[in-house]
């Protein structure tokens, strides 16, 4: 049973894993690794976009293949920022990919589209926080270790997405959604659904920098049995986690709605890969403890910049997955140094 918790241990800080005196001599290193990590993700984003200039000069430079590259990295980004404070918190969710899947099959319904946009977004919404309760109940209160619980939903989902469609395309016919795709419903032209990307990128970063929230999530990251301690409703915190992750899959499968003009079970195939990976190269700490929002998104833009230049220069898929296993090695080599350093 859980122990009480007294109001002077409910009103004091939150511990962490060194002292607070070793805590001002170590978090500022950190800070600044963290600043070089994100500056080198910029150079490597430069690096790639002069290789894809380059090869591809006509083709990778042009105005609709830029609007094209930030719209699949806006969709998986989405996905990425919700996995971004999931892995903060100590956990993971290898979900992701087929809640997409199911929400955008269940959103695209012919039942679902007699509703009309607002039937679509909300299905897709509701579907996708659906199935983040689901998650965050077995593994908060349920006590299921998060890795079997989000593989039992994966494969939950992917079989009902494939059971709602029986494996054929959903076409969306509803005007007001498809429109929002088209090049007329741009703004300064800039895609309807990078601003959408952007929307969401603000405010988880404010939600992990700048509130009770986000701290808490660091906290139950870093040392769960402290966060407690302190006052911390543990379970609760990881149940909101785990609803959030699903809030930003069913607002993917909007998106993918939006762009495909259609739902099929196939959707979001390997996201879960592609998300955990962008958030990892961009320097979230796969134990817990650390997050970063901004290094997330950096992270997204060089995958889908990478797919894309491979995609153009009519390169293999395997030669592309290999690619992105390196750098996934790399960046958790990487991370291990760092925190040997800051040990040091």
């Amino acid at each position: 049973m859980t122990q009480p918790v007294s109001p002077a241990q409910r009103d004091a800080p939150i511990p962490t894993a060194k002292s607070a005196p070793e805590n001002r001599g170590w978090r500022r290193p950190l800070g600044l690794r963290a600043d070089v990590r994100n500056l080198s993700l910029l150079g490597v984003l430069g690096v790639l976009i002069a290789v894809g200039g380059i090869t591809k000069p006509d083709e990778f430079l042009d105005t609709s293949n830029l609007q094209l590259v930030l719209t699949q990295a806006s969709i998986i980004g989405v996905v990425t920022v919700g996995m971004t404070f999931v892995i903060t918190s100590g956990g993971i969710d290898l979900s992701v990919g087929a809640i997409v899947a199911l929400a955008s099959v269940w959103a695209t319904t012919l039942a679902t589209q007699e509703y009309g946009f607002a039937g679509i977004l909300f299905t897709a919404v509701v579907v996708g926080l659906g199935c983040g309760l689901v998650n965050g109940l077995l593994i908060a209160y349920g006590g299921m270790v998060p890795f079997i619980a989000t593989l039992a939903m994966l494969a939950s989902a992917r079989g009902l997405a494939l059971q709602i469609t029986g494996g054929k395309t959903q076409m969306v016919t509803v005007n007001s959604v498809l429109d929002l795709g088209i090049k007329d419903a741009y703004i300064l032209g800039i895609p309807p659904l990078v601003l959408v990307f952007a929307a969401v990128t603000g405010v988880g970063w404010l939600l992990l920098n700048r509130t009770t929230f986000g701290r808490r999530t660091v906290a139950v990251g870093g040392n769960a049995e402290a966060a407690r301690l302190a006052g911390i409703d543990v379970r609760r915190q990881r149940l909101y986690l785990y609803l959030l992750s699903g809030l930003c899959c069913g607002i993917a499968a909007f998106m993918l709605i939006v762009l495909a003009g259609s739902g099929q079970n196939t959707n979001g195939n390997l996201y879960e890969l592609d998300a955990i990976a962008a958030a990892i190269i961009g320097g979230t700490l796969l134990s817990g403890g650390r997050g970063t929002i901004v290094g997330s998104v950096l992270g997204v833009l060089v995958f889908t910049t990478i797919t894309n230049i491979f995609a153009l220069n009519n390169l293999e898929s395997a030669v592309q997955q290999i690619a992105k296993g390196a750098i996934i090695v790399a960046a958790v080599l990487v991370q291990h140094r760092t925190l040997r350093g800051g040990e040091a």
